[in-house]
């Protein structure tokens, strides 16, 4: 399983790119503005995008995708997500006011897109990758991903704070080789972070005693300018487990 990080910062400035990860070479985990960065024969093979929740900073490309690739889409892209996230898109982007209705265009038996509900514990097989949602604790509903397939299996948090969910439904797998985990604020901002459901290093760290395995951790999801000392409060709270900071451009292999 091949995974590739389009973008992973809590914002934009020059070099960050907000949240999206490919997984093979059709499916997307998030379409925020990392998607921009794919050449147009990337975007024409994408068939599937995953959605963790309705914020801007995580679907803003998909208008912008679903466009560039309007004229060569010979079956729809489906977008995976909650009713709640799927209705917020649909109802507040495809509007015919922000962007056009891509789900009636070209036509209502010929569209560009589909929407396919997919709710927290269930699952979606796609070939020999399987996508669970499980849900996590943010300001608006929320699930993170686990991506498993026989080579290997990863999971991305999505956006959240102190909660239970994620980590019982990881120490329910037999193994996980990486973990993605957002920490959007530095531990001066902890109040922030209660207020808008983001982890900042002092409740990632608390938070992380809840997990069984022993797993490579990849930090993600801060804000820009605030991504070295995130990772160096991390660090210091968290000495028995791999951090990483995670980067735009980055490649696995599981």
């Amino acid at each position: 399983m091949d995974i590739r990080v389009l973008g992973c910062s809590g914002g934009v400035s020059f070099g960050n790119r907000t949240t999206s990860f490919m997984v093979g070479n059709d499916t997307l985990v998030d379409a925020g503005s990392g998607v921009g960065d794919l050449t147009l024969d990337e975007m024409r093979k994408i068939r599937h995008v995953f959605i963790t929740h309705s914020h801007l900073d995580h679907i803003h490309c998909i208008p912008l995708l679903l466009d560039s690739i309007f004229d060569s889409v010979t079956e729809p892209v489906v977008l995976h997500g909650s009713a709640v996230a799927l209705e917020a898109i649909h109802e507040h982007l495809f509007n015919g006011i922000i962007w056009p209705d891509f789900t009636v265009l070209p036509s209502a038996e010929n569209p560009v897109v589909v929407y396919d509900v997919i709710e927290a514990g269930e699952s979606i097989q796609l070939g020999e990758i399987n996508f669970k949602a499980v849900a996590v604790n943010h300001i608006v509903p929320t699930v993170a991903y686990i991506v498993s397939a026989p080579s290997g299996c990863f999971a991305f948090s999505g956006d959240t704070t102190t909660n239970d969910t994620l980590w019982s439904a990881l120490n329910e797998l037999k193994k996980i080789d990486m973990l993605i985990v957002e920490t959007a604020f530095t531990n001066n901002e902890l109040e922030l972070c209660k207020k808008s459901k983001h982890y900042c290093p002092k409740n990632l760290a608390d938070d992380l005693k809840k997990l069984n395995h022993q797993t490579e951790i990849y930090l993600t999801h801060a804000k820009p300018g605030e991504a070295e000392q995130i990772f160096k409060e991390c660090s210091e709270l968290i000495t028995d487990r791999s951090l990483h900071q995670l980067h735009a451009g980055q490649r696995f292999t599981l």
